[in-house]
């Protein structure tokens, strides 16, 4: 049975990704700090495991820890490897993700993505783990890349947070160029993951004010007296608001396993894949479909456009899937679906 390690296990996309190796016969290591998730996420992966398999919540091993804190994170390995038990292979989503904080605030995004992403390779490293799925992102591509966008389209992020993903991507580079035949990595440039897991029981979480568009429009469905702002009417799309490639977040989580499984079967490499549907979808069309398909009225309105927003985003996904074999699988209606089943649902989070 292999061990992998997932930091920020407990968020979104972790703790979906968490589901589906446990599914898969491995043994995972969740590692988070809950600062940004909450620790009833446990309870919440083991009575989706218990659904399946009542067996497979025994392969889950929770620690509660910054992997700033280098002590911290090589107890992990020590202890497995002390166990007989090393760990083999490490999925790393934890950082920070809000763009509009990251222009307020660009030390703290450095300090926590980068710095905190370096301790990690140093233990891994230490411990001879040289398996390893970042969690990056579409914000390191540029404004200027025309879509469906390749993975070799220009790089350059418009705010913190695409460089800080940039920066640790070039780091990884660096890290697998001092010996080729060490390290096996891949760079998972996400798009718009959405959803939540069809159980109802695991989904988006945001602390605060949503920054990302589909909890906003829960939110607005939530709440008729709130309207939802859209940022410009006036873009060159099919109905004047920008353009998104929106991915279900148990696709992304497949893509996470194949990625994994990619690695684990084949020859040190460094891989930088798009995980998107390669379909756009309008903002407007996104709110059009959660609204018809979930029977709930949006009332929305529209602003100016916002600065540094980008007309269209969408993903070229051939790579990611001729070489892993996977496609996504599920629509845009499915996304709506599974996303406002978790919210009313769970109307206060966790």
């Amino acid at each position: 049975m292999k061990r992998i390690l997932i930091t920020g296990g407990a968020g979104f996309i972790g703790s979906h990704t968490c589901i589906k190796l446990l599914k898969n016969n491995y043994e995972v290591y969740l590692v988070d700090s809950f600062i940004n998730s909450s620790p009833k996420v446990i309870n919440r992966i083991s009575s989706i495991c218990n659904l399946y398999n009542s067996n497979l919540v025994k392969n889950l091993k929770v620690f509660k820890g910054d992997i700033k804190d280098k002590g911290f994170i090589e107890n992990i390995f020590s202890n497995a490897k002390k166990i007989g038990k090393p760990i083999e292979g490490v999925i790393h989503f934890a950082g920070l993700k809000a763009v509009n904080e990251s222009v307020m605030n660009p030390l703290l995004y450095w300090h926590e993505n980068v710095f905190s992403s370096i301790t990690l390779l140093r233990v891994m490293k230490k411990y001879k783990c040289n398996l390893l799925v970042f969690s990056s992102s579409a914000t390191v591509y540029g404004k200027e890349s025309i879509s469906p966008i390749k993975e070799n389209s220009y790089l350059n992020p418009s705010n913190p947070y695409g460089n800080t993903k940039l920066s640790i991507e070039k780091l990884l580079s660096d890290i697998y160029n001092e010996n080729r035949n060490l390290w096996k990595i891949a760079c998972l440039r996400y798009f718009n993951p959405i959803g939540a897991h069809p159980s109802s029981l695991i989904g988006e979480n945001p602390l605060g004010t949503p920054n990302n568009l589909f909890p906003l429009i829960c939110n607005a469905a939530l709440d008729p007296n709130q309207k939802l702002k859209i940022f410009g009417s006036d873009w060159n799309t099919i109905d004047g608001t920008c353009i998104r490639d929106f991915v279900h977040v148990s696709d992304v989580a497949e893509g996470h396993l194949r990625t994994l499984e990619y690695l684990i079967n084949n020859n040190s490499n460094i891989l930088k894949m798009n995980i998107g549907t390669g379909l756009g979808t309008s903002v407007l069309q996104l709110i059009q479909t959660f609204s018809r398909i979930n029977k709930v009225k949006i009332n929305y309105k529209f602003s100016s456009r916002r600065d540094g927003d980008v007309e269209e985003i969408v993903a070229d996904n051939l790579l990611s899937k001729s070489l892993l074999d996977w496609k996504p699988k599920r629509s845009i209606e499915e996304m709506c679906v599974d996303g406002w089943n978790w919210k009313k649902n769970n109307i206060n989070g966790y």
